[in-house]
């Protein structure tokens, strides 16, 4: 008698969040996906021994937070730190010698924002994503048996690609553990796979590099499509964000 074939959980990519309504996440694990910058000073913080990363929606709830933790407040909007935050979103801000064993208090102008969305709508997982976390976000994926949803957080709320090509990059690592029928994730993988080998090149054509180059952040930017330079995996526990070791 043959034994049943188990089917394999489903993945999809969200390319922007105007469209995560469009999908059931209740089971699902969502990677939340802001590469320029959020997720990767994330990955950062707690790779450098944050205890916890706190992201919330708006300048004034981070500066409250900020007051009930004691913590590091930080954020952004359009690529400027907030007035009344003390730090921005580079991740440069956040080495070990500054940032161990502190909470950090994060509002951005994309990441946070599809998170609480996620949540909202009753996400089973949270974790973040970006390229210097490459690796741990892949092997989460492989071992939890979930069905699961790449979101990109874009620029408010419309398309850009270095979210993407992580999504896509994750997509090529995880497949063959998936059952993938998702037009997004299909291009997000094969721009991936025609990109991987120049991307440094590549990156500097979208508009997002165009966008924050003119603040003077392209070693930032540099930096933020670096492999697994800062594997640490960020997972949504009780109000923030914790590194799961």
């Amino acid at each position: 008698m043959n034994a049943v074939k188990k089917s394999k959980p489903s993945l999809h990519t969200v390319l922007t969040p105007q469209l995560l309504d469009l999908y059931e996440i209740k089971d699902s694990i969502v990677v939340i996906i802001d590469v320029f910058r959020a997720t990767s000073t994330i990955a950062t913080a707690l790779y450098n021994g944050a205890s916890k990363v706190i992201p919330v929606d708006s300048p004034e709830l981070c500066i409250e937070v900020g007051k009930q933790t004691s913590g590091v407040t930080a954020g952004e909007r359009d690529g400027k730190i907030i007035p009344g935050l003390s730090y921005g979103n580079s991740p440069s801000e956040y080495p070990r010698s500054f940032i161990e064993n502190k909470t950090l208090v994060i509002t951005t102008t994309n990441g946070t924002k599809l998170l609480h969305m996620a949540l909202k709508q009753g996400a089973k997982n949270i974790i973040t994503g970006s390229f210097p976390n490459l690796s741990k976000v892949v092997e989460f994926l492989k071992s939890q048996d979930s069905p699961v949803i790449l979101g990109c957080s874009g620029w408010k709320n419309k398309f850009n690609i270095e979210d993407v090509l992580f999504a896509g990059a994750v997509i090529e690592e995880v497949k063959t553990h998936f059952d993938i029928q998702c037009d997004s994730s299909f291009m997000a993988n094969q721009l991936y796979m025609q990109q991987k080998d120049q991307l440094t090149t590549y990156i500097k054509t979208v508009t997002h590099w165009h966008r924050l180059a003119a603040f003077g952040l392209e070693e930032d930017m540099l930096y933020c499509i670096s492999r697994d330079v800062a594997p640490s995996l960020p997972i949504f526990k009780e109000g923030a964000l914790i590194n799961q070791v």
